[in-house]
């Protein structure tokens, strides 16, 4: 193993063995941000062997071009639709079977410093994207494209197309962010200020280093080949990659470096936009998928909510059709259905979820409606407040408390030992929906423990659940078919400062800055009216049925493998003792619930 390894010209070009053309580790040029290459695989119809030129799909990320999605995720692969298995399906990427068969080429690259792309691993940098930025402008170039670029993938795949649009590369024509957070450090670092670090750590470690430029012994473990230009020791590795579960930890604010280095302006985003999101991202991508549709600045732009696992819904037949004819329509020029003529389609279409039909469960959940609105939010919407009560109710009638009154609960809780305080609703009398964005108003106070130390700060943890009127709770697909509520909040109390003046805050949903100047002192004793914001839902309470909100200290039923329990940003002694909530004249809680009236 050396220092550095001589970059080798690996490309190969298969037209034979398969039902379309391959073409392996094609060298892409880096101009934007640094010398050297990615290296990316190409698929194309044979028809491209004529001179045809095509549209072209790329991706680029860090989970392997070459790594099959059966030795990535076997179980999943199973399930997906086989319409979208190949020899070269990829997790949480178009499938080359399929799209070239459609008159597509794929273009998949490995981000640089993964895979077979040598350079620096800093994944979801300005660098990487400034990469991806020359990725499409290459594909936009070559002799086998028609200069049409459109971005399509999952997840990774999906949140990177925000910030590469934004840049406005040469040939992009259309994106398709299919279950992708836009904002980095709201939807996936830190959930209202608290560092949401287990799935951090599960995903640079199972899923981002194994797959490093120059680690050995790939090909061995089954998890694609081994690097084409050789091997790097581990010492070399560790200096070529940033590593995203120690930079999460130690930043904090938006303001720092790490975290401001990776902001956008997601009104420069200009192509035509389908925004895919899923009600049961709760944890990571829905609010990105909400944010990014609600602020990018293209004249096409349309948002459609889904159900069902993270995984699937992607390949469905319905889905991916919807998919072809919105790429078709702005990188063919066929248009079957209108996404191209200003107000023929309406840009809103959403699942609406009624009943408990189980989780996990494609099929059954096929049982629920769709309808199209006209714009997000909807303008119906009656921003409805729910008062919480000492005694536990959730009311629409303010309560009137004579004498100042507190319900207490354990600091620090954990989602094996959760403490919580749970608000639940009278059954509703009529069928009522509930669509949107969602705030809470709170009075906390923290204090410590006999023999503690003194804590600084509180963290809030809120829930939504919903019970159905058989008196069951129900719950929903999570992202990995995990049983999940309604949906979840966040908020760091020394976090409480919001900015109105910021053009992007609204009364529905509270804007925060989290710059380190804006940290602000919690003194036990004190009392501070906090607006929280809670991530948007959909959920159709029918005739009987009620709602529960809870607060907590710590995660609680739902969170499944996004946690929050990092034992230097959650320290006992700066959280432990005991949070109080409180009720008085002068402290009133509430919930603000976006009612939806019928059409």
């Amino acid at each position: 193993m050396t220092d550095q390894l001589e970059i080798k010209d690996a490309h190969t070009v298969d037209e034979s063995s398969f039902p379309y053309i391959v073409e392996t580790d094609v060298a892409v040029p880096l101009k934007t941000t640094s010398r050297g290459i990615v290296r990316c695989n190409v698929y194309r119809p044979k028809s491209t062997k004529e001179g045809t030129k095509l549209p072209v799909l790329v991706t680029y990320g860090p989970y392997g071009k070459d790594i099959h999605y059966n030795d990535f995720h076997s179980k999943s692969y199973s399930e997906v639709n086989p319409e979208h298995h190949s020899d070269h399906s990829a997790w949480e990427t178009p499938d080359p079977g399929f799209w070239t068969k459609h008159d597509y080429v794929i273009v998949r690259c490995d981000e640089r410093g993964l895979g077979n792309s040598p350079g620096f691993l800093d994944t979801m940098s300005r660098g990487t994207s400034e990469a991806f930025f020359d990725v499409v402008e290459w594909a936009a170039d070559q002799s086998w494209s028609s200069g049409k670029v459109g971005l399509l993938g999952i997840s990774y795949y999906a949140g990177s197309q925000w910030r590469v649009a934004a840049r406005k590369p040469k040939g992009l024509a259309a994106i398709i962010p299919w279950e992708g957070m836009s904002d980095y450090y709201r939807d996936r670092c830190r959930h209202g200020g608290i560092l949401s670090n287990k799935f951090i750590d599960f995903w640079w470690n199972r899923q981002v280093i194994t797959n490093q430029y120059g680690r050995p012994g790939r090909a061995d473990r089954n998890w694609g080949p081994d690097t084409v230009d050789g091997n790097l020791s581990d010492e070399v590795r560790e200096k070529n990659r940033q590593d995203q579960t120690i930079d999460t930890a130690k930043s904090r604010f938006r303001d720092e470096t790490y975290y401001a280095s990776k902001e956008y302006d997601m009104s420069d985003i200009e192509v035509p936009l389908l925004s895919v999101g899923n009600w049961g991202g709760i944890l990571l991508h829905l609010r990105g998928n909400i944010e990014g549709y609600a602020h990018a600045g293209s004249e096409f732009k349309y948002l459609r909510m889904i159900t069902g696992r993270h995984d699937l819904p992607f390949y469905y037949t319905e889905e991916s059709e919807i998919q072809r004819s919105f790429l078709d329509a702005f990188l063919k020029g066929e248009d079957r259905i209108g996404w191209s003529v200003k107000g023929k389609l309406p840009p809103v279409d959403m699942v609406l979820r009624k009943g408990d039909v189980g989780f996990n469960n494609a099929e059954k959940e096929k049982v629920y409606e769709r309808r199209t609105e006209n714009e997000w939010p909807i303008a119906r919407t009656r921003y409805t407040k729910f008062f919480l009560t000492p005694s536990q109710s959730l009311t629409q009638v303010q309560p009137i408390i004579n004498r100042p009154q507190k319900l207490s609960y354990e600091a620090l809780g954990t989602l094996d030992n959760s403490k919580l305080l749970q608000f639940t609703t009278a059954p509703f009398e009529e069928q009522t929906e509930i669509t949107g964005h969602i705030v809470a108003h709170l009075n906390v106070s923290l204090s410590p423990h006999a023999s503690g130390a003194t804590p600084s700060d509180i963290d809030l943890f809120l829930t939504l659940r919903y019970i159905s009127p058989e008196g069951k709770e129900v719950y929903y697909t999570g992202t990995a078919g995990d049983p999940i509520p309604l949906t979840k909040g966040w908020l760091r109390v020394s976090f409480r400062k919001t900015n109105p003046n910021h053009p992007k805050h609204r009364e529905y949903l509270p804007w925060r800055d989290y710059f380190s100047t804006d940290v602000q002192p919690v003194i036990p004793g004190d009392v501070y009216a906090v607006d929280v914001e809670i991530w948007p839902t959909n959920i159709v309470v029918e005739k009987g049925g009620k709602i529960v909100f809870e607060v907590s200290s710590g995660d609680t039923q739902g969170s499944g493998i996004f946690q929050h329990n990092h034992s230097e940003d959650r320290s006992e002694e700066k959280f432990a003792g005991l949070n109080h909530l409180h009720f008085g004249e002068k402290f009133v809680n509430y919930v603000t619930l976006p009612i939806v009236p019928p059409k």
